[in-house]
């Protein structure tokens, strides 16, 4: 198990919202891909699902170009090639799409006019796929939030498991500030007794030598 001391909360962000943006990608590609197909309004619901994944993407390009500036100096240079790829891709998407969008005729089909005059069939075919749409992009939304509340939550839990880790180093150290602390307690107190001892020791040797020069003194008289 790694620690989470050496675990980057920004790059695992930025690779969440890298594992998306791909889904996403592939989603535009398909869509990109059935358009030219199409005609009516199958055509203009697939152009509306690509312009959906695409501005998906763009919101997604926008959390990593805020992630990336979180990353660690030495693994930014090949976090900014991938996302340079990222916003190549997405610009040719994008490109891809307006060329296929600009065909009205094919857009709407033999259902496509000018005259305000026509019937309520395609004014509620309009709001049905609105609907849809709204519906869709809400979905969408609801999932990126899940996932981005799961990147937070282990980001959260990164951060919890490295506080226990500086906690029981902090243990640590104090454990060995207080057996430094007792040895030099010991050290103290045994120089203590050691200078009265031998204070003890010379008073006994002074006592015996005073004794002795009395002793002297009496029997020369």
């Amino acid at each position: 198990m790694s620690n989470p001391l050496d675990t980057d909360a920004g790059s695992e962000l930025f690779s969440g919202y890298e594992a998306e943006l791909k889904l996403v990608q592939a989603d535009l590609a398909q869509k990109l891909d059935q358009i030219p197909e199409l005609t009516g309004e199958p055509r203009k619901a697939a152009l509306n699902q690509a312009e959906r994944a695409l501005e998906e993407a763009d919101e997604l390009l926008a959390q990593m170009r805020l992630e990336k500036s979180s990353i660690p100096t030495p693994s930014r240079p090949k976090i900014n090639t991938r996302f340079r790829t990222y916003e190549s891709e997405i610009s040719i998407s994008r490109q891809k799409l307006k060329t296929l969008s600009t065909a009205r005729a094919a857009l709407f089909g033999s259902r496509y006019t000018d005259d305000p005059s026509a019937g309520p069939s395609d004014t509620q075919l309009e709001q049905r796929q609105q609907l849809l749409d709204g519906t869709d992009r809400l979905d969408r939304s609801s999932q990126r939030l899940k996932h981005s509340q799961a990147l937070a939550m282990q980001t959260e839990q990164i951060g919890v498991n490295t506080l226990a880790d500086l906690g029981r180093q902090r243990e640590v150290i104090d454990g060995t500030n207080t057996r430094l602390q007792s040895s030099e307690g010991m050290a103290t107190n045994r120089l203590i007794s050691i200078a009265i001892i031998t204070v003890l020791v010379l008073l006994i040797m002074a006592v015996i030598f005073s004794k002795f020069r009395e002793v002297q003194a009496l029997t020369l008289d």
